[in-house]
């Protein structure tokens, strides 16, 4: 997915840019890259390579070369960033938080315009590139960003680094958020709000979806209003955000906490605890104990110092790897237990799998398992959701696929909770993995604990209710 983090100061801004950006590294491990502007220096920029290390470890020894009071920075699972461009509306840098499902589609169109690409990013095309020329294309920044809204299929949230100010921009249909942070002197725009408590910035607003700003040490600019329709991602609070962030206003560790509270309330199953799957998954084992009104034991604990987000890797072979190795159970808490487990979803299986097989190895009686969200159905054209190529890689396609000969035949039913098709595919499921019972959230306890209308939400992986 990725994470940006930008900010306009009174003072040297390279301190808050460093830490405001790293405090999205949950979202990627790929690539980083920081840039600055100064009237003195220009435009400084840097881009490293994530995979074998850490943001901070990366960019510490070189901060000193890093001037300015504005300056953007991220964290990228696609392609190097910033950009820097320097075309008829001055220069800028850019990052991106993109996925741009018709990126062929828009190149031919460009190079038919005898536009060119500079950048590639693994033989492709750098999709951010791909923005920063139909940017380029309008007579002003907000002509030019409301081209990218026009052209692209996807998703695209914005920071545009100019000479005057930092520009954020959130896709059009708010799928990615961007937060607006404040303290004296200084204006900070972030896809994560968990970047500013120790930054001392305060939440001064969410832009809508399709907004404009621009920031300024002292002031924000509106520079497009927002649009009145929003499909912004329910797995921002399911799974990507980190606990302490918090969009359009709903808190992640709240919305997880409340969620489990519910499908606790409602559950029947006999056990002796609950424990969450590191990270995501604690919130709602927490709610989810309270409700159910049984104790909450940590009877599994990641391993936090080196192993990354197992949805990252490319190749099945390393997410199984880092899958199996991250979390290490304790036998002392799973010995003779009826345990819960509570996690935040199931892919491709593969964490669930060696999950399971553990805990019987480890003594636990019985493995019932409760999922944040209901089974992923579609897969995802608007962010960067998973590693997936096919929405064959998905544990409930290979399942459709199995029982009709067709993994796209009868959708909606096997979507509908209850429905004799749904309740077939969980029960395989949970035959599949050796769990005691599986039970998935539902999209209407989902939507509650979100707190936002449906119709604001995006829930297309789960009931394939969304469109371009």
């Amino acid at each position: 997915m990725g994470g940006f983090f930008g900010t306009v100061s009174k003072t040297s801004c390279v301190t808050d840019l460093f830490y405001g950006t790293d405090y999205n590294s949950h979202l990627g491990t790929k690539r980083g890259g920081l840039a600055t502007y100064s009237e003195e220096q220009g435009f400084i920029r840097s881009i490293h390579n994530l995979q074998s290390s850490y943001f901070r470890t990366k960019f510490e020894e070189e901060l000193d070369k890093f001037k300015g009071n504005a300056g953007i920075g991220i964290i990228s699972d696609t392609d190097a960033q910033p950009i820097i461009i320097n075309s008829h509306l001055g220069r800028f840098a850019i990052v991106t938080v993109a996925k741009v499902t018709n990126l062929k589609e828009l190149e031919e169109e460009l190079l038919s315009q005898n536009m060119h690409f500079a950048e590639l990013s693994s033989g492709s095309t750098n999709q951010t590139e791909l923005i920063a020329l139909l940017i380029i294309q309008g007579k002003n920044f907000v002509e030019g960003i409301e081209n990218v809204y026009n052209h692209i299929k996807g998703s695209c949230s914005m920071l545009l680094l100019t000479e005057d100010g930092v520009i954020a921009a959130r896709d059009k249909w708010g799928r990615t958020p961007i937060v607006i942070g404040k303290k004296e002197g200084a204006y900070a725009a972030t896809s994560e709000s968990n970047s500013f408590p120790n930054l001392d910035f305060e939440i001064e607003r969410y832009l809508g979806p399709g907004e404009i700003v621009r920031m300024h040490a002292d002031r924000l600019e509106q520079l497009r209003k927002p649009d009145d329709k929003m499909q912004i991602c329910s797995f921002l609070w399911v799974y990507y955000g980190f606990p302490n962030s918090c969009y359009e206003g709903r808190n992640v560790e709240e919305v997880r906490f409340t969620s489990g509270l519910k499908m606790g309330e409602q559950d029947d199953c006999d056990a002796d605890c609950v424990c969450g799957i590191p990270d995501s998954g604690i919130g709602q084992a927490l709610g989810y104990a309270e409700g159910k009104g049984i104790p909450y034991h940590r009877a599994i604990t990641k391993y936090t110092p080196t192993w990354p987000r197992s949805f990252t890797p490319s190749k099945q072979e390393l997410r199984s790897l880092v899958a199996k190795m991250k979390l290490i159970p304790n036998r002392a808490m799973l010995q003779d237990k009826r345990i819960i487990f509570c996690d935040d979803s199931i892919v491709r299986g593969t964490q669930l799998h060696d999950n399971v097989k553990i805990l019987f190895d480890y003594g636990a009686k019985e493995v019932h398992m409760r999922i944040g969200c209901p089974p992923l159905i579609y897969g995802c054209p608007f962010i960067g959701f998973t590693a997936s190529k096919s929405d064959m890689e998905l544990i409930t396609r290979q399942i459709i696929k199995e029982l009709e000969g067709d993994e796209n035949k009868n959708l909606d039913k096997y979507a509908t909770t209850g429905s004799p098709e749904y309740e077939k595919m969980v029960g395989i499921i949970a035959k599949r993995f050796g769990l005691s019972s599986l039970k998935f959230n539902t999209i209407e306890t989902l939507i509650e604990a979100i707190g936002l209308p449906k119709c604001k939400v995006c829930t297309h992986c789960f009931d394939g209710s969304s469109c371009f």
